[in-house]
């Protein structure tokens, strides 16, 4: 019952129920990422008379964020590429580093040495600076 009523009321979280019927009318699925995204197209690759292209649509594993999408499916979804890849027989290099999301606002977040949200102590102000004054 929970799930049914996330599926109405929020569209963070995975998709709405419009999103489920669209797609379910509409869709084709085209592959899934390692984080459990599902891409679809237009059935057929049928082009879109508005856009001239055919559409295409990621519905995210948990909460909705497009820097969850990796840089193949990123290029896919952008029609950078025709070919999706999961069509590909593609191998990352060994000094690829695999995706990451943006971590800002999260406990995982880059917080820089002197920042005030950084774990440790500050370092002790230098006396180097001096305030400006008016008039000076």
């Amino acid at each position: 019952m929970k799930d049914f009523f996330l599926l109405i009321f929020t569209w963070w979280n995975g998709q709405t129920l419009g999103t489920k019927f669209h797609t379910w009318r509409r869709g084709e699925r085209v592959g899934e990422d390692e984080f459990g995204n599902v891409y679809y197209r237009t059935r057929g690759g049928a082009l879109d008379p508005a856009l001239g292209i055919e559409r295409r649509w990621v519905i995210y594993k948990g909460e909705a964020d497009a820097s969850k999408i990796p840089a193949g499916w990123h290029g896919w979804m952008h029609h950078r590429t025709d070919t999706p890849p999961s069509a590909e027989n593609y191998q990352p290099r060994e000094w690829q580093l695999s995706h990451i999301p943006n971590m800002t606002g999260t406990p995982q977040a880059w917080r820089p040495e002197g920042s005030t949200l950084a774990t440790g102590a500050r370092p002790p102000a230098t006396g180097d600076y001096q305030a400006w004054t008016p008039g000076a």
